[in-house]
C-alpha cells in the first residue's frame, strides 16, 4: 500500500471511529436525549394548540399553525442540538481526549469531517424523532417525497451549525465561554428565521437581518417540502442552504487546525 493510500486508510477509520463514538454516546446518554426533545415538544404543543386560530397575512388560510409550526420546530431543535457538538469539543478537551486524537497520525481535516459526520447525524435522529411525535397532534406531511426532501434540508442545516459551533468552539479552551456566546446567540438565529412567524411581521430592520441568517432558508425548505408552503422557490433554499453549509464548515475545519494539542 502506498503511503497516501495508508494515510488515507486512516483518516477513514477515524472519521469512522468519531462517528461510531457520537451514536454510542447519544445511545447511552438517554436522559440527555429526552432532555432536549422535551423542551421543543413542549413548544410545539403549547405554541400549536394555544396559537390554533392564528392567522397570518402571508399565509394561507388553509394551513393550520400546527402545520406551520412543526417545519420551524424542527429547524429549533436542530439549531440547539447542533451547538452541542462544540460544546462536546471543549468537554474531550478537559477530560484529555482531544489531545489524544490531535497527536494521533490522521489529518485534522478527518477529525473535522468525523465530527461533523456524528453532530449530525445525532441531530438528524432528534428531529425525525420531533416529526413523529408531530404526527399524533394531528401533523401530516403533505407526501413522502417531501419527507425525503425535508432530511436533504436537515442535513444541510446540521452541517451549517455544526461547521458553525466547530468554528466558535476553537476559539475556546472552556466550556463557559462557550456557553455564554452560544446562549446568547442561539435565540436570536430562532427568532430571526420565520421558525414561529413569518418574518414580514417584522420591521424592516429586522427582517434584512433574518434573511441573513442561514436558518431561514432551512426552515422554508423544510416548510415547503413538510407542507407544500414556502416564501421562496425551494431551488433557492436548497442553494442558499448549500452555500451556508460549504462557508461554515470550511471556517470550522480551518479554524480547527490551528487548535493546539494542550
Amino acid at each position: 500500500m502506498t503511503e497516501d493510500g495508508g494515510r488515507l486508510r486512516r483518516d477513514a477509520v477515524a472519521v469512522y471511529g468519531l462517528w461510531k463514538r457520537d451514536i454510542v454516546r447519544f445511545w447511552r446518554a438517554k436522559s440527555r436525549v429526552v432532555g432536549l426533545l422535551l423542551g421543543p415538544f413542549f413548544i410545539l404543543v403549547f405554541f400549536g394548540f394555544g396559537f390554533s386560530d392564528a392567522r397570518f397575512g402571508s399565509v394561507p388560510s388553509s394551513l393550520s399553525y400546527l402545520e406551520y409550526l412543526v417545519p420551524g420546530i424542527l429547524g429549533f431543535t436542530m439549531l440547539f442540538s447542533a451547538s452541542f457538538t462544540g460544546l462536546a469539543v471543549l468537554s474531550d478537551r478537559e477530560v484529555g481526549f482531544l489531545k489524544e486524537i490531535l497527536v494521533a497520525p490522521v489529518s485534522r481535516t478527518a477529525i473535522v469531517v468525523g465530527r461533523i459526520a456524528g453532530g449530525a447525524t445525532t441531530t438528524m435522529l432528534q428531529a425525525l424523532l420531533i416529526l413523529v411525535l408531530a404526527i399524533p397532534l394531528g401533523f401530516r406531511p403533505a407526501s413522502l417525497s417531501g419527507v425525503l426532501v425535508a432530511v436533504v434540508f436537515l442535513v444541510l442545516v446540521a452541517a451549517t451549525f455544526i461547521g458553525l459551533g466547530l468554528a466558535i468552539a476553537s476559539q475556546f479552551k472552556d466550556t463557559q465561554g462557550y456557553n455564554l456566546i452560544v446562549n446568547f446567540a442561539l435565540f436570536p438565529l430562532a427568532f430571526l428565521s420565520g421558525a414561529f412567524y413569518p418574518l414580514s411581521n417584522l420591521p424592516l430592520p429586522l427582517r434584512l437581518v433574518g434573511y441573513l441568517n442561514p436558518l431561514t432558508y432551512g426552515v422554508d425548505g423544510l416548510r415547503g417540502a413538510l407542507v407544500g408552503y414556502s416564501e421562496r422557490a425551494l431551488v433557492v433554499d436548497f442553494a442558499a442552504m448549500v452555500v451556508a453549509a460549504a462557508v461554515t464548515v470550511a471556517l470550522g475545519a480551518a479554524l480547527f487546525r490551528r487548535v493546539e494539542a494542550v
